[in-house]
């Protein structure tokens, strides 16, 4: 299928983590020409983007996505690179390790969440917006596209993860505005949302040895599997293709085998070693 994504710019936040790193390939995939960002993980971005050789296609910047002048600062880099920005997607995030209660968690903490998983995707969507007012929409009426990066913590709430539930939840109220407000600069504009579930990243991949863990995260969902990073991938480039998607906007895909707020299976009853079969599938 032609998703119209050839020889679009396309700013990837985040693309130095499992989920950013699949999207990174998605869209060079497609044709596109990207802009990786990393920040503390942009060492190895820069790294892994010059082994696969795409040449001038993609280039990496690192900045911190917490810092609004930073952004601003990369959305400068990428028009100076490629002359426009036609698709923005706000992926970065973090998830805090330690898991505690709201009142045991230190303000600090708390503040470093909000600013990590949802004043970073505010800011980049605000340089986007800015970025795509000083360029203009593009002529052939692809209208641009903004795409954030979600969770399903912030459809069913995360206990003892509270600021990082509130601001994948933020994220629903800037999706549900802006579509409203990236028309005024760009008629074809879209703003949607992809929800990701459990995913074997990296990180959730170390602990698939552990059996418990698996039936655990598989209990709420009719679908008794993972995700891999490339199904949200190819979820994020449907809901940024002028064509696919050019008629869907302000919506939130939810990428979570059917996920649900209630158990549906035993945890006993998962066949674990299945699920880590069909993460090896194609």
């Amino acid at each position: 299928m032609n998703t119209g994504l050839e020889d679009k710019v396309v700013l990837i936040t985040g693309a130095s983590g499992g989920i950013g790193g699949a999207m990174l390939d998605a869209f060079v995939a497609e044709g596109a020409r990207v802009v990786a960002h990393g920040f503390r993980g942009a060492d190895g971005l820069r790294t892994r983007v010059a082994a696969r050789g795409w040449g001038d296609r993609v280039r990496c910047e690192a900045a911190d996505h917490t810092d609004p002048d930073a952004v601003k600062a990369l959305f400068e880099r990428a028009v100076a690179a490629f002359g426009r920005v036609d698709v923005c997607v706000a992926n970065a995030g973090r998830w805090p390790v330690a898991p505690r209660r709201l009142d045991e968690t230190p303000v600090a903490e708390l503040r470093t969440a909000i600013a990590d998983n949802l004043l970073g995707a505010m800011w980049t969507a605000r340089s986007f917006l800015a970025t795509l007012a000083r360029t203009g929409p593009r002529p052939d009426g692809h209208g641009g596209a903004l795409l954030f990066t979600g969770s399903t913590a912030g459809r069913f709430g995360e206990a003892r993860h509270v600021a990082y539930s509130t601001a994948k939840a933020g994220l629903r109220g800037l999706v549900r505005t802006l579509k409203n407000e990236i028309v005024a600069i760009d008629p074809w504009g879209r703003v949607n949302l992809v929800e990701p579930g459990w995913t074997a990243t990296e990180r959730v991949r170390a602990t698939l040895d552990r059996t418990e863990f698996v039936g655990h995260a598989v209990q709420t969902m009719p679908l008794r599997q993972l995700a891999r990073p490339e199904d949200i991938a190819r979820a994020a480039v449907f809901l940024c293709s002028p064509l696919a998607a050019r008629h869907v906007s302000g919506e939130i895909l939810t990428v979570a085998g059917g996920m649900e707020g209630r158990r549906l299976w035993d945890p006993a009853e998962v066949d674990v070693d299945l699920v880590r079969e069909r993460l090896a599938e194609d």
